[in-house]
């Protein structure tokens, strides 16, 4: 008999990449990346647990601009080909190493890992959607949803319709792509104010998470902190981050994925590789970038990237298991304390970004295999379970107003509002203050409405937040500030004609294909609550 729940959130998300006017943008490559990386992994990982009778529990969050890109004919083809570009580096890689033991072994290693990626994303019909949706369908996995375009939601809330703009068409996205509604919903970057659980209630959502302090500054103040959920005045619940095992997790300084025995993410044959050599398989113009094959592991704190030394990954396995088994012994420690001081059951939320797992630490989704086997076979402390299922079990909960809170730097709203980004809240928040004048019209004809509906797309993907959190990380700027202008201009254009009644047809037609993204989305869900 358990005496406590552990609840494993991964939020996947990534921006909304998609360039048909190119043959070539690198950041369409985060998508790809993501898909050989950790999506397929994570899915072969479900795979291989239902195979073997572990009955697992497990809460993702699939963003509205994730989910329109890999359900996209053309980023599916493009993945093919990026996918064939790695499949025949790995096996050149193997004949060059041929007379050196470890590097062949690693080599080997990689193309096997391709080989089962192609065999899983054709198996997968190259629908990981449809994919994913087959978990959900048995229950092991339960998928909610985020903001339309990850917007902040903070940072508009002068602009009401903007914030239920981005709640109701990620809303209705998610019960168009998987036939029902979705119960809860991450908020983008973990960023909740006071009163936007109203909205959440209108819209049909049960519950949302937050950052632990978002809960523990509630008022009045929560009885059992982050360890049960709370409900607000609308009857929505809020569950709060678990600080004790997100750091196990997360933090640079005591986290498992900084582990010597672990792959260094930060060299990539892309640049060690002699020119001539790599050189098919980077940018189209020469530039060197990341190609995903890595030789080296972390070997310690303060080395150099060329004092690495040469990965391992049976050894990285076992770390994997090590640490699983560390994480599995600390819940039923925590849980234990928990109730004892309680005397009733806690659940431990422990929420990250599903990139994390495979991507940014490649044994990522190994650690997890190994977390979800020994919490089913090893322990009878806690058990896994979905927040949903949570909150049908336990429907008693105190009633608390939760803090301002994110789950960024200082736990505000610093990191998306700064001297680096700041610029771009004048613009967002005059389109925004636009759409909602123009969301008043009825559409004379096919044409306006058409016009209407893509200016309602261009001001969601200008909102969305990777651009300011891009800005102020200081990589790929360029890229964002484009992305951020783009848009912006693009509303502005369609926003001059409806008002002008003058709509250029063929401009509209090409913008329609590029931002293709909600294609049943409706401009009047701008017009003033």
């Amino acid at each position: 008999m358990s005496i406590g729940y552990l609840a494993l959130v991964l939020h996947a998300h990534l921006p909304f990449v998609r360039h048909p006017e190119s043959d070539y943008v690198l950041e369409e490559e985060w998508l790809f990346e993501a898909i050989t990386e950790t999506y397929i992994p994570l899915l072969q990982m479900f795979e291989g647990l239902r195979r073997d009778g572990v009955g697992f529990k497990l809460t993702m969050s699939l963003t509205p601009p994730l989910v329109s890109m890999l359900l996209d004919p053309l980023l599916q083809e493009r993945y093919d080909k990026h996918l064939a570009q790695l499949e025949e580096l790995a096996e050149r890689e193997i004949e060059r190493n041929a007379y050196s033991g470890h590097m062949r072994y690693l080599a080997e290693h990689y193309a096997q890992e391709f080989h089962a990626i192609r065999k899983s994303w054709e198996g997968y019909d190259r629908n990981l959607v449809k994919a994913f949706k087959k978990f959900a369908d048995s229950n092991n996995l339960e998928i909610i949803t985020c903001g339309a375009t990850h917007g902040y939601l903070p940072l508009m809330k002068m602009y009401p319709q903007a914030v239920w703009a981005q709640i109701k068409v990620a809303y209705d996205h998610y019960t168009e792509t998987f036939g029902r509604p979705p119960n809860g919903i991450w908020l983008p970057e973990c960023a909740y104010y006071n009163g936007l659980e109203r909205m959440l209630a209108d819209v049909g959502l049960r519950y949302f998470l937050t950052d632990g302090h978002g809960i523990l500054y509630g008022r009045p103040r929560p009885r059992f902190g982050t360890y049960t959920p709370i409900f607000t005045s609308t009857g929505v619940a809020a569950f709060g981050r678990d600080h004790e095992s997100s750091q196990q997790v997360w933090s640079s300084e005591v986290g498992y994925p900084g582990a010597p025995e672990y792959r260094e993410f930060y060299r990539d044959l892309g640049w060690d590789a002699e020119y001539e050599y790599i050189k098919p398989y980077v940018m189209p113009n020469g530039q060197r970038k990341n190609v995903g094959i890595k030789y080296h592991k972390i070997t310690g704190r303060g080395l150099g990237l060329g004092d690495k030394q040469l990965y391992d990954p049976h050894w990285a396995r076992e770390k994997a298991a090590e640490h699983a088994g560390n994480f599995v012994f600390n819940r039923e420690r925590q849980v234990e304390h928990l109730y004892n001081i309680m005397q009733r059951k806690p659940i431990i939320l422990s929420p990250y970004d599903a990139e994390l797992f495979g991507h940014w630490w490649y044994e990522g989704p190994w650690f997890l295999d190994y977390l979800f086997r020994k919490t089913w076979f090893d322990q009878s402390v806690y058990e896994m379970i979905h927040l949903a299922d949570y909150l049908k079990a336990h429907p008693t909960q105190q009633v608390c107003n939760p803090a301002q809170s994110s789950w960024g730097y200082k736990g505000f709203h610093e990191y998306w509002l700064n001297e680096t980004n700041a610029w771009i809240y004048p613009h967002l928040h005059k389109a925004a203050e636009r759409m909602i004048e123009i969301s008043r019209h009825e559409a004379a004809d096919e044409l306006e409405k058409r016009a209407l509906n893509q200016a309602a797309r261009e001001l969601l993907l200008a909102q969305s937040s990777d651009w300011a959190f891009i800005m102020r990380s200081g990589t790929m700027v360029p890229y964002a500030v484009r992305r951020t202008r783009s848009h912006l201009m693009r509303f502005q254009k369609l926003y001059d004609e409806v008002k002008q009644g003058k709509i250029d047809s063929g401009w509209l037609e090409k913008v329609e294909a590029i931002d293709n993204i909600f294609p049943s989305l409706n401009y009047k869900v701008y017009r003033p609550l």
